[in-house]
Protein backbone atom coordinates (compact mmCIF):
# COMPACT_ATOMS: atom_id res chain seq x y z
CA UNK A 1 0.00 0.00 0.00
CA UNK A 2 1.28 3.60 -0.99
CA UNK A 3 -0.36 6.43 -0.04
CA UNK A 4 1.63 9.44 -1.29
CA UNK A 5 0.03 13.19 0.37
CA UNK A 6 0.12 16.08 -1.61
CA UNK A 7 2.44 17.88 0.70
CA UNK A 8 1.42 21.80 0.55
CA UNK A 9 -0.02 21.67 -2.79
CA UNK A 10 -3.85 21.56 -3.05
CA UNK A 11 -5.30 19.22 -5.59
CA UNK A 12 -2.02 18.02 -6.89
CA UNK A 13 -2.21 15.45 -8.91
CA UNK A 14 -1.20 11.47 -6.70
CA UNK A 15 1.03 9.31 -8.34
CA UNK A 16 1.55 5.90 -7.42
CA UNK A 17 4.78 3.53 -6.64
CA UNK A 18 3.04 0.65 -7.40
CA UNK A 19 3.36 1.76 -11.51
CA UNK A 20 -0.35 1.45 -11.40
CA UNK A 21 -3.66 3.69 -11.12
CA UNK A 22 -3.12 5.73 -8.05
CA UNK A 23 -4.38 4.17 -5.00
CA UNK A 24 -7.26 5.49 -2.69
CA UNK A 25 -7.24 4.35 0.80
CA UNK A 26 -10.89 4.62 1.34
CA UNK A 27 -13.49 5.91 -0.99
CA UNK A 28 -14.37 9.35 0.22
CA UNK A 29 -18.60 10.38 0.24
CA UNK A 30 -19.11 12.75 -2.45
CA UNK A 31 -20.47 14.96 0.46
CA UNK A 32 -18.61 15.51 2.85
CA UNK A 33 -20.76 14.28 6.39
CA UNK A 34 -18.02 15.10 8.71
CA UNK A 35 -19.19 16.76 11.93
CA UNK A 36 -17.79 20.22 10.63
CA UNK A 37 -20.29 19.93 7.85
CA UNK A 38 -22.73 18.46 9.82
CA UNK A 39 -23.36 20.38 12.22
CA UNK A 40 -21.41 21.29 16.04
CA UNK A 41 -22.62 18.31 17.78
CA UNK A 42 -22.61 15.39 15.15
CA UNK A 43 -25.80 12.72 16.42
CA UNK A 44 -24.91 8.87 16.66
CA UNK A 45 -26.28 8.41 13.34
CA UNK A 46 -24.30 10.88 11.78
CA UNK A 47 -20.97 9.38 13.13
CA UNK A 48 -22.57 5.88 11.73
CA UNK A 49 -22.43 7.39 8.31
CA UNK A 50 -18.67 8.04 8.63
CA UNK A 51 -18.13 4.87 10.18
CA UNK A 52 -19.67 3.36 7.27
CA UNK A 53 -18.43 5.69 4.37
CA UNK A 54 -14.50 5.10 5.98
CA UNK A 55 -13.98 1.34 6.80
CA UNK A 56 -15.00 -1.13 4.26
CA UNK A 57 -13.79 -4.31 5.86
CA UNK A 58 -14.56 -6.76 3.41
CA UNK A 59 -12.09 -4.98 0.96
CA UNK A 60 -8.90 -4.06 3.60
CA UNK A 61 -6.48 -6.41 3.35
CA UNK A 62 -3.76 -4.60 5.41
CA UNK A 63 -3.45 -2.68 9.23
CA UNK A 64 -2.21 0.24 7.30
CA UNK A 65 -5.83 1.17 5.84
CA UNK A 66 -7.44 0.98 9.61
CA UNK A 67 -4.47 3.66 10.68
CA UNK A 68 -5.28 5.50 8.04
CA UNK A 69 -9.05 5.68 7.98
CA UNK A 70 -8.26 6.75 12.12
CA UNK A 71 -6.18 9.12 11.01
CA UNK A 72 -7.95 11.26 8.32
CA UNK A 73 -11.16 11.45 11.14
CA UNK A 74 -8.71 12.41 13.91
CA UNK A 75 -6.94 15.00 11.32
CA UNK A 76 -10.29 16.60 10.28
CA UNK A 77 -11.33 16.64 13.72
CA UNK A 78 -8.05 18.15 15.15
CA UNK A 79 -7.94 20.88 12.75
CA UNK A 80 -11.54 21.57 13.79
CA UNK A 81 -10.74 22.74 17.31
CA UNK A 82 -9.41 21.41 21.09
CA UNK A 83 -12.30 20.25 22.52
CA UNK A 84 -12.07 17.11 19.62
CA UNK A 85 -10.54 15.09 22.23
CA UNK A 86 -13.63 15.24 24.50
CA UNK A 87 -15.82 14.71 21.47
CA UNK A 88 -13.71 11.24 21.18
CA UNK A 89 -13.79 10.58 24.59
CA UNK A 90 -17.49 11.52 24.94
CA UNK A 91 -19.14 10.87 21.70
CA UNK A 92 -17.29 9.09 18.78
CA UNK A 93 -15.28 6.04 20.92
CA UNK A 94 -19.16 5.04 22.62
CA UNK A 95 -21.45 5.56 19.52
CA UNK A 96 -18.80 3.24 17.32
CA UNK A 97 -18.62 0.88 20.47
CA UNK A 98 -22.09 0.83 20.58
CA UNK A 99 -22.52 0.34 16.57
CA UNK A 100 -20.88 -2.91 17.83
CA UNK A 101 -19.91 -4.30 13.99
CA UNK A 102 -16.51 -5.64 12.63
CA UNK A 103 -15.93 -1.82 10.79
CA UNK A 104 -16.04 -0.24 14.30
CA UNK A 105 -13.99 -2.50 15.85
CA UNK A 106 -11.11 -1.86 13.67
CA UNK A 107 -11.61 1.67 13.37
CA UNK A 108 -11.29 1.79 17.43
CA UNK A 109 -8.21 -0.47 17.04
CA UNK A 110 -7.22 2.15 14.23
CA UNK A 111 -7.83 5.49 16.38
CA UNK A 112 -5.66 3.44 20.06
CA UNK A 113 -2.83 3.10 17.42
CA UNK A 114 -2.10 6.37 15.89
CA UNK A 115 -3.23 8.27 19.03
CA UNK A 116 -1.62 8.23 22.64
CA UNK A 117 -2.60 9.33 26.08
CA UNK A 118 -6.55 8.56 27.31
CA UNK A 119 -7.92 8.86 23.89
CA UNK A 120 -5.84 5.39 23.13
CA UNK A 121 -6.81 3.86 25.81
CA UNK A 122 -10.38 4.47 25.68
CA UNK A 123 -10.18 3.35 22.20
CA UNK A 124 -8.30 0.33 22.74
CA UNK A 125 -10.77 -0.77 25.94
CA UNK A 126 -14.00 -0.27 23.57
CA UNK A 127 -12.43 -2.69 21.27
CA UNK A 128 -11.02 -5.53 23.66
CA UNK A 129 -14.76 -5.12 24.84
CA UNK A 130 -15.94 -5.74 21.69
CA UNK A 131 -13.53 -8.58 20.94
CA UNK A 132 -15.40 -10.24 24.43
CA UNK A 133 -18.37 -9.99 23.08
CA UNK A 134 -17.79 -11.88 20.05
CA UNK A 135 -17.49 -9.06 16.97
CA UNK A 136 -15.18 -10.38 14.61
CA UNK A 137 -12.24 -9.36 12.35
CA UNK A 138 -9.97 -9.85 9.73
CA UNK A 139 -6.69 -11.67 11.32
CA UNK A 140 -4.72 -8.73 9.89
CA UNK A 141 -6.34 -6.50 12.54
CA UNK A 142 -3.94 -8.00 15.36
CA UNK A 143 -1.07 -6.94 13.71
CA UNK A 144 -1.63 -3.68 15.27
CA UNK A 145 -0.57 -4.84 18.43
CA UNK A 146 2.75 -6.10 16.72
CA UNK A 147 5.76 -4.33 17.61
CA UNK A 148 7.36 -2.02 15.10
CA UNK A 149 10.91 -1.48 14.02
CA UNK A 150 13.12 0.58 11.77
CA UNK A 151 16.35 0.04 10.26
CA UNK A 152 18.13 1.86 7.23
CA UNK A 153 17.57 5.28 8.44
CA UNK A 154 19.36 7.87 5.98
CA UNK A 155 19.01 11.54 5.22
CA UNK A 156 19.54 12.81 1.77
CA UNK A 157 21.84 16.13 2.31
CA UNK A 158 23.48 18.52 0.02
CA UNK A 159 27.27 19.97 -0.13
CA UNK A 160 26.02 22.77 2.14
CA UNK A 161 24.77 20.18 4.64
CA UNK A 162 21.15 21.07 4.60
CA UNK A 163 18.88 18.35 4.71
CA UNK A 164 16.19 17.45 1.90
CA UNK A 165 14.94 14.13 2.39
CA UNK A 166 14.77 11.48 5.60
CA UNK A 167 13.91 8.13 4.77
CA UNK A 168 13.70 5.29 6.72
CA UNK A 169 12.62 1.46 6.51
CA UNK A 170 9.74 0.60 9.14
CA UNK A 171 8.24 -3.28 9.76
CA UNK A 172 5.76 -4.83 11.21
CA UNK A 173 4.16 -8.69 11.80
CA UNK A 174 6.23 -9.15 8.47
CA UNK A 175 5.05 -6.06 6.53
CA UNK A 176 7.31 -3.42 5.41
CA UNK A 177 7.41 0.20 4.43
CA UNK A 178 9.72 2.77 3.47
CA UNK A 179 9.01 6.00 4.71
CA UNK A 180 10.58 9.56 3.25
CA UNK A 181 9.76 12.94 4.52
CA UNK A 182 11.05 16.08 2.67
CA UNK A 183 11.87 18.88 4.32
CA UNK A 184 11.74 22.74 3.21
CA UNK A 185 15.25 24.18 4.71
CA UNK A 186 13.40 27.59 3.76
CA UNK A 187 10.45 27.37 5.85
CA UNK A 188 12.54 26.47 9.43
CA UNK A 189 12.87 22.71 8.19
CA UNK A 190 9.46 22.05 8.09
CA UNK A 191 8.35 18.64 6.56
CA UNK A 192 6.36 19.02 2.97
CA UNK A 193 5.65 15.90 1.92
CA UNK A 194 4.90 12.25 3.63
CA UNK A 195 5.28 9.18 1.41
CA UNK A 196 4.77 5.50 2.43
CA UNK A 197 6.44 3.15 -0.09
CA UNK A 198 6.24 -0.50 -0.23
CA UNK A 199 9.47 -1.52 0.66
CA UNK A 200 10.11 -3.71 -2.24
CA UNK A 201 9.20 -0.84 -4.47
CA UNK A 202 11.65 1.53 -2.46
CA UNK A 203 14.53 0.86 -4.94
CA UNK A 204 12.85 2.03 -8.30
CA UNK A 205 11.19 5.10 -6.02
CA UNK A 206 14.66 6.22 -4.27
CA UNK A 207 16.07 6.81 -8.07
CA UNK A 208 13.37 8.59 -9.27
CA UNK A 209 13.18 11.03 -6.32
CA UNK A 210 16.69 11.23 -6.85
CA UNK A 211 16.39 12.19 -10.40
CA UNK A 212 13.83 15.15 -9.78
CA UNK A 213 16.25 16.02 -7.16
CA UNK A 214 19.14 15.96 -9.95
CA UNK A 215 16.81 17.52 -12.88
CA UNK A 216 16.40 20.43 -10.65
CA UNK A 217 20.32 20.96 -10.06
CA UNK A 218 20.41 19.51 -6.61
CA UNK A 219 23.14 17.19 -5.85
CA UNK A 220 22.57 15.27 -2.75
CA UNK A 221 24.26 12.54 -0.88
CA UNK A 222 22.94 9.92 1.24
CA UNK A 223 24.20 9.66 5.27
CA UNK A 224 22.69 6.80 7.23
CA UNK A 225 21.33 7.65 10.82
CA UNK A 226 20.84 6.03 13.90
CA UNK A 227 17.11 5.12 14.73
CA UNK A 228 17.34 7.88 17.46
CA UNK A 229 18.74 10.14 15.22
CA UNK A 230 15.88 9.59 12.69
CA UNK A 231 13.07 9.83 15.09
CA UNK A 232 14.18 13.09 16.35
CA UNK A 233 14.83 14.84 12.95
CA UNK A 234 11.58 13.52 11.66
CA UNK A 235 10.12 14.59 14.62
CA UNK A 236 11.61 18.04 14.62
CA UNK A 237 10.06 18.42 10.53
CA UNK A 238 6.90 17.77 11.97
CA UNK A 239 6.90 19.79 14.92
CA UNK A 240 8.36 23.10 12.72
CA UNK A 241 5.30 22.10 10.23
CA UNK A 242 2.70 21.56 13.28
CA UNK A 243 3.84 25.18 14.10
CA UNK A 244 3.25 26.64 11.35
CA UNK A 245 0.19 24.83 10.27
CA UNK A 246 -1.56 26.36 13.42
CA UNK A 247 -2.06 29.36 12.17
CA UNK A 248 -3.13 28.85 8.51
CA UNK A 249 -6.40 28.67 8.10
CA UNK A 250 -6.83 26.78 4.82
CA UNK A 251 -5.75 23.49 6.77
CA UNK A 252 -9.00 22.44 7.18
CA UNK A 253 -10.14 22.92 4.19
CA UNK A 254 -7.48 21.44 2.09
CA UNK A 255 -7.96 18.34 4.60
CA UNK A 256 -11.95 18.33 3.89
CA UNK A 257 -10.91 18.74 -0.32
CA UNK A 258 -8.44 15.60 -0.14
CA UNK A 259 -10.04 12.47 -1.85
CA UNK A 260 -7.46 10.50 0.18
CA UNK A 261 -4.85 10.64 3.07
CA UNK A 262 -3.83 14.26 3.18
CA UNK A 263 -0.72 15.25 4.90
CA UNK A 264 -1.84 15.73 8.47
CA UNK A 265 -3.17 12.06 8.32
CA UNK A 266 -0.26 10.80 7.39
CA UNK A 267 1.78 12.60 9.87
CA UNK A 268 -0.53 11.35 12.40
CA UNK A 269 0.25 7.72 11.32
CA UNK A 270 3.93 8.37 11.35
CA UNK A 271 3.97 10.00 14.79
CA UNK A 272 2.58 7.00 16.27
CA UNK A 273 5.04 4.56 14.30
CA UNK A 274 7.86 7.09 15.94
CA UNK A 275 6.58 6.61 19.32
CA UNK A 276 7.90 2.95 18.98
CA UNK A 277 11.62 4.14 17.97
CA UNK A 278 14.50 4.73 20.90
CA UNK A 279 14.30 8.21 21.57
CA UNK A 280 16.97 10.93 21.85
CA UNK A 281 16.81 14.31 24.01
CA UNK A 282 15.32 17.08 21.57
CA UNK A 283 16.52 20.02 21.54
CA UNK A 284 15.03 23.71 22.15
CA UNK A 285 13.74 24.26 18.26
CA UNK A 286 15.38 27.71 17.07
CA UNK A 287 12.53 29.22 16.18
CA UNK A 288 9.89 28.24 19.19
CA UNK A 289 7.45 30.49 19.63
CA UNK A 290 7.61 30.93 22.91
CA UNK A 291 10.18 33.42 23.49
CA UNK A 292 12.56 30.68 25.45
CA UNK A 293 16.10 30.55 24.52
CA UNK A 294 18.27 27.25 24.92
CA UNK A 295 22.11 27.57 25.92
CA UNK A 296 23.73 27.99 22.42
CA UNK A 297 21.45 30.75 21.50
CA UNK A 298 22.40 32.41 24.37
CA UNK A 299 25.55 32.22 23.92
CA UNK A 300 25.79 33.34 20.15
CA UNK A 301 23.26 36.54 21.11
CA UNK A 302 26.22 37.09 23.39
CA UNK A 303 28.62 37.28 21.32
CA UNK A 304 26.99 39.30 19.08
CA UNK A 305 26.43 42.14 21.30
CA UNK A 306 30.41 41.03 22.06
CA UNK A 307 32.45 41.19 19.02
CA UNK A 308 35.52 40.74 21.26
CA UNK A 309 33.82 37.70 23.36
CA UNK A 310 33.72 37.21 26.94
CA UNK A 311 37.18 36.38 27.25
CA UNK A 312 38.58 39.88 25.55
CA UNK A 313 40.43 38.25 22.59
CA UNK A 314 38.43 38.82 18.88
CA UNK A 315 37.17 35.56 17.86
CA UNK A 316 38.91 33.99 14.73
CA UNK A 317 36.45 34.94 11.62
CA UNK A 318 35.81 32.75 8.71
CA UNK A 319 37.62 33.74 5.52
CA UNK A 320 34.86 34.50 2.96
CA UNK A 321 35.21 32.14 -0.19
CA UNK A 322 36.57 33.57 -2.89
CA UNK A 323 34.52 35.83 -5.40
CA UNK A 324 34.23 33.63 -8.57
CA UNK A 325 34.95 36.47 -11.94
CA UNK A 326 31.36 38.33 -13.00
CA UNK A 327 29.96 36.40 -16.59
CA UNK A 328 31.55 37.86 -19.62
CA UNK A 329 30.19 38.30 -23.00
CA UNK A 330 31.98 35.41 -24.42
CA UNK A 331 30.32 33.23 -22.00
CA UNK A 332 26.75 33.61 -23.50
CA UNK A 333 23.72 35.33 -22.06
CA UNK A 334 22.91 34.61 -18.44
CA UNK A 335 20.20 31.70 -17.66
CA UNK A 336 17.30 32.77 -15.61
CA UNK A 337 17.40 32.01 -11.97
CA UNK A 338 13.88 31.26 -9.86
CA UNK A 339 14.67 32.37 -6.71
CA UNK A 340 12.08 31.49 -3.54
CA UNK A 341 12.80 34.93 -1.05
CA UNK A 342 11.30 33.76 2.38
CA UNK A 343 10.76 36.22 5.67
CA UNK A 344 12.59 34.62 8.21
CA UNK A 345 10.31 33.87 11.35
CA UNK A 346 7.29 35.06 9.73
CA UNK A 347 4.24 32.87 10.92
CA UNK A 348 1.95 31.96 8.74
CA UNK A 349 4.86 31.39 6.04
CA UNK A 350 5.76 34.74 3.64
CA UNK A 351 7.56 34.23 0.87
CA UNK A 352 7.75 35.36 -3.20
CA UNK A 353 8.78 33.07 -5.94
CA UNK A 354 10.68 35.27 -8.41
CA UNK A 355 12.24 35.13 -11.52
CA UNK A 356 15.84 37.16 -12.46
CA UNK A 357 18.35 37.06 -14.60
CA UNK A 358 21.11 35.10 -12.88
CA UNK A 359 23.31 37.89 -13.49
CA UNK A 360 21.53 40.85 -11.51
CA UNK A 361 23.89 42.64 -9.50
CA UNK A 362 22.73 42.42 -5.77
CA UNK A 363 22.03 46.21 -5.30
CA UNK A 364 19.29 45.27 -8.05
CA UNK A 365 18.11 42.49 -6.70
CA UNK A 366 17.93 44.55 -3.45
CA UNK A 367 15.27 46.76 -5.44
CA UNK A 368 13.29 43.96 -6.78
CA UNK A 369 13.10 42.58 -3.25
CA UNK A 370 12.26 46.08 -2.08
CA UNK A 371 9.39 46.04 -4.67
CA UNK A 372 8.13 41.90 -4.50
CA UNK A 373 7.47 42.43 -0.17
CA UNK A 374 6.19 46.52 -0.43
CA UNK A 375 9.28 48.12 1.26
CA UNK A 376 9.80 51.55 0.97
CA UNK A 377 13.43 50.91 0.66
CA UNK A 378 13.82 53.72 3.76
CA UNK A 379 16.51 51.73 5.91
CA UNK A 380 19.54 49.66 5.19
CA UNK A 381 20.46 46.54 4.17
CA UNK A 382 22.84 43.52 3.53
CA UNK A 383 23.18 40.16 1.80
CA UNK A 384 25.24 37.99 3.77
CA UNK A 385 26.57 35.16 1.56
CA UNK A 386 29.93 32.90 1.83
CA UNK A 387 31.95 35.30 -0.09
CA UNK A 388 31.30 37.57 2.47
CA UNK A 389 28.97 40.85 3.02
CA UNK A 390 27.58 43.18 0.30
CA UNK A 391 25.26 46.01 0.13
CA UNK A 392 26.02 50.22 0.93
CA UNK A 393 29.65 49.92 1.25
CA UNK A 394 30.52 50.45 5.00
CA UNK A 395 34.70 49.50 5.80
CA UNK A 396 33.69 49.36 9.66
CA UNK A 397 30.73 46.93 8.97
CA UNK A 398 32.78 44.78 6.42
CA UNK A 399 30.03 45.56 3.71
CA UNK A 400 31.22 45.82 0.14
CA UNK A 401 29.15 47.88 -2.51
CA UNK A 402 26.33 45.33 -3.59
CA UNK A 403 26.07 47.05 -7.21
CA UNK A 404 29.19 45.19 -7.89
CA UNK A 405 28.80 41.76 -7.30
CA UNK A 406 25.94 39.90 -9.27
CA UNK A 407 23.54 36.87 -7.82
CA UNK A 408 25.35 34.09 -9.97
CA UNK A 409 29.01 35.11 -8.69
CA UNK A 410 27.40 34.83 -4.60
CA UNK A 411 25.32 31.86 -5.57
CA UNK A 412 26.74 29.89 -8.36
CA UNK A 413 24.59 27.02 -8.23
CA UNK A 414 20.73 26.08 -7.94
CA UNK A 415 20.37 24.89 -4.85
CA UNK A 416 22.98 27.83 -3.26
CA UNK A 417 21.38 30.01 -0.25
CA UNK A 418 22.04 33.51 0.67
CA UNK A 419 20.66 36.01 3.42
CA UNK A 420 19.21 39.35 2.85
CA UNK A 421 18.27 41.70 5.96
CA UNK A 422 16.46 44.87 5.74
CA UNK A 423 16.24 47.23 8.22
CA UNK A 424 18.60 46.39 11.06
CA UNK A 425 16.04 47.43 13.58
CA UNK A 426 12.93 45.55 12.99
CA UNK A 427 15.47 43.74 11.46
CA UNK A 428 13.75 41.42 8.22
CA UNK A 429 15.58 38.79 7.35
CA UNK A 430 14.81 36.76 4.10
CA UNK A 431 16.11 33.35 3.18
CA UNK A 432 17.05 33.39 -0.34
CA UNK A 433 17.48 30.12 -2.63
CA UNK A 434 18.35 29.18 -5.88
CA UNK A 435 15.73 27.22 -6.72
CA UNK A 436 16.00 26.41 -10.56
CA UNK A 437 17.64 27.68 -13.61
CA UNK A 438 15.59 28.04 -16.31
CA UNK A 439 16.70 28.83 -20.19
CA UNK A 440 14.67 32.55 -21.10
CA UNK A 441 12.15 32.55 -23.05
CA UNK A 442 11.69 35.36 -25.79
CA UNK A 443 7.82 35.63 -24.89
CA UNK A 444 8.44 36.05 -21.24
CA UNK A 445 9.45 40.00 -19.85
CA UNK A 446 11.79 39.58 -17.05
CA UNK A 447 12.01 39.99 -14.02
CA UNK A 448 8.70 38.75 -12.70
CA UNK A 449 6.99 37.12 -9.87
CA UNK A 450 5.73 33.09 -10.15
CA UNK A 451 4.16 32.28 -6.51
CA UNK A 452 3.73 33.36 -3.17
CA UNK A 453 1.93 33.90 0.17
CA UNK A 454 0.56 36.48 2.23
CA UNK A 455 0.92 40.26 2.07
CA UNK A 456 4.18 41.50 3.43
CA UNK A 457 4.03 43.57 6.94
CA UNK A 458 3.83 47.18 6.73
CA UNK A 459 7.05 49.14 7.54
CA UNK A 460 8.35 50.06 10.66
CA UNK A 461 6.16 47.68 12.53
CA UNK A 462 8.73 45.94 15.11
CA UNK A 463 9.80 43.12 12.70
CA UNK A 464 8.11 39.81 13.21
CA UNK A 465 6.71 39.87 16.50
CA UNK A 466 5.36 43.39 16.17
CA UNK A 467 3.62 42.49 13.02
CA UNK A 468 2.25 39.41 14.56
CA UNK A 469 0.89 41.84 17.52
CA UNK A 470 -0.22 44.02 15.02
CA UNK A 471 -2.29 41.46 13.30
CA UNK A 472 -4.03 40.25 16.56
CA UNK A 473 -5.10 43.83 17.11
CA UNK A 474 -6.73 44.77 13.99
CA UNK A 475 -8.84 41.33 14.38
CA UNK A 476 -10.20 43.00 17.68
CA UNK A 477 -12.22 45.69 17.52
CA UNK A 478 -12.36 45.68 21.20
CA UNK A 479 -8.49 45.89 21.87
CA UNK A 480 -7.36 49.80 23.43
CA UNK A 481 -5.18 49.80 20.82
CA UNK A 482 -7.06 48.84 17.99
CA UNK A 483 -8.06 52.52 16.81
CA UNK A 484 -4.57 53.25 17.04
CA UNK A 485 -3.14 50.76 14.94
CA UNK A 486 -6.42 51.78 12.50
CA UNK A 487 -4.73 55.63 12.29
CA UNK A 488 -0.58 54.48 12.42
CA UNK A 489 -1.98 52.56 8.87
CA UNK A 490 -4.00 55.28 7.81
CA UNK A 491 -7.37 53.42 7.48
CA UNK A 492 -10.84 53.60 8.04
CA UNK A 493 -11.58 50.15 9.05
CA UNK A 494 -9.86 47.14 9.35
CA UNK A 495 -10.87 45.72 6.02
CA UNK A 496 -7.96 47.78 4.38
CA UNK A 497 -5.29 45.44 5.22
CA UNK A 498 -5.71 42.13 4.37
CA UNK A 499 -2.74 39.62 5.66
CA UNK A 500 -3.86 36.64 3.26
CA UNK A 501 -3.39 39.12 0.32
CA UNK A 502 -1.34 38.53 -2.50
CA UNK A 503 -1.50 39.17 -6.39
CA UNK A 504 1.18 37.46 -8.24
CA UNK A 505 0.45 39.76 -11.67
CA UNK A 506 0.40 42.74 -9.29
CA UNK A 507 3.83 41.89 -7.66
CA UNK A 508 5.30 41.30 -11.32
CA UNK A 509 3.85 44.59 -12.61
CA UNK A 510 5.45 46.70 -10.37
CA UNK A 511 8.79 44.58 -10.89
CA UNK A 512 8.49 45.58 -14.27
CA UNK A 513 7.86 49.36 -13.67
CA UNK A 514 11.52 50.02 -13.79
CA UNK A 515 12.35 47.34 -15.81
Amino acid sequence: MSPVSRGRRRNAKKRSVRGGAPLVVVGAPEECDCPNCAGAQPTPGQIDDLLSQSVDIDAMQDPLEVEMAASMLLAIGAAMGDDFDRALLGLFVPTFEAKSTPAARAMLAGIASVTDGEVSRAAAEAAHRLTGAGVTAPPWLAELDAPITVEDCRRFVDPSGSTFLLAGRFQRAGRSNVVVVSLDDCDCGAAGQILLIEADRWDEAREALLADLHAGGVDVTEEKLRPADFRRAVEDALDARAEHDRFDPEVLDEALEEDGPDYAALALVLRSWMRALPATRRRTRGHSHDGELDVASISALLDLLNPRGRGGAVPAQRRPASLPAKRKKSDGQAPIYQIKVSLRGARPPIWRRLEVPADVSLARLHELIQVAFGWNDSHLHVFETRHGSFGRPDPELGHRAASRVTLEQVAPAVGDKLRYTYDFGDNWEHDILVEKALDRESSVAYPRCVGGRRAAPPEDCGGVWGYADLVEILGDPTHPEHQDRLDWLDLDDPTGFDPARFDAKAVTAALQQGR
